[in-house]
């Protein structure tokens, strides 16, 4: 793909997870508890490549990719088949829009979006949409870029130009300055996010946070990364977790909704 489609691409859809890492396991380490049981039926809703999809399933539990993005889930396939285990059947793959899924009532017993709703045309319609297909008690899994954060890690717009990386105080900036910066993607304060679920028969299980993984400073400095580790995951237990990285929020479906 030639840059002047990457980035427009990139904004637009954000980045998927291309590599297994710390990060990618940590957070999976935060969903297994929602997920577990053989005869469940996982949705990863904006699943890129598959990585967690195939995560989830090699826990033993099925799971299905939508995305919105061809390509990747040409990739994703792909990726499957290069699976070296007897055990591992390869996922289904599906076109579609988070705002129109092609599912029937009731159906999954968990939906996991991770950082993902941040780039769908309407988030609102987005958690409708999950709340149908979702069988009475199933959950919500999310993950969602966190307004306190220090940086913006979608990178931002400035003179018709994208440019790509992590920019501090951008998230800090007066909304109509930061959406103005940052257009191809939200963010999300505390009561906002806890505010796209109303209207909905849901029940919040768990509003928490989760710094990063700090993969790619590991990769230059193992020490600098287990000390930012040490520290940012003690954190998340602390009132100073609202300056993580993202929301991790679990909503279950009421049982008689």
């Amino acid at each position: 793909m030639d840059q002047a489609n990457f980035e427009p691409m990139v904004s637009r859809r954000g980045n998927p997870s291309y590599l297994w890492r710390f990060g990618q396991r940590r957070r999976l380490d935060f969903i297994k508890p929602f997920i577990r049981g053989l005869d469940n039926l996982i949705l990863d809703l904006g699943c890129g490549v598959g990585e967690y999809v195939r995560a989830i399933k090699f826990l033993g539990v099925e799971c299905v990719g939508i995305d919105i993005e061809r390509p990747r889930l040409l990739d994703a396939a792909a990726r499957d088949k290069l699976v070296d285990s007897r055990e591992f059947t390869p996922a289904s793959y599906l076109l579609a829009a988070s705002e129109a899924l092609p599912f029937e009532k009731d159906i999954f017993d968990a939906v996991l979006m991770n950082e993902v709703i941040e780039h769908v045309q309407d988030d609102k319609e987005t958690l409708r949409e999950i709340h149908k297909i979702l069988k009475p008690g199933g959950v919500c899994i999310l993950f969602a870029p966190n307004k306190g954060y220090l940086f913006e890690t979608h990178g931002i717009w400035w003179r018709n130009k994208y440019i790509f990386g992590n920019i501090p105080f951008v998230n800090w900036l007066p909304k109509p300055l930061r959406d103005k910066l940052v257009p191809h993607a939200k963010v999300y304060g505390h009561s906002e996010f806890e505010s796209l679920a109303e209207g909905l028969a849901f029940d919040l299980i768990e509003h928490s946070y989760i710094f990063p993984g700090f993969d790619n400073i590991f990769a230059r400095s193992k020490l600098v990364a287990n000390l930012l580790r040490f520290v940012c995951y003690r954190l998340e237990r602390t009132p100073l977790s609202r300056l993580a990285l993202s929301h991790f929020m679990i909503l279950k479906k009421k049982p008689q909704s």
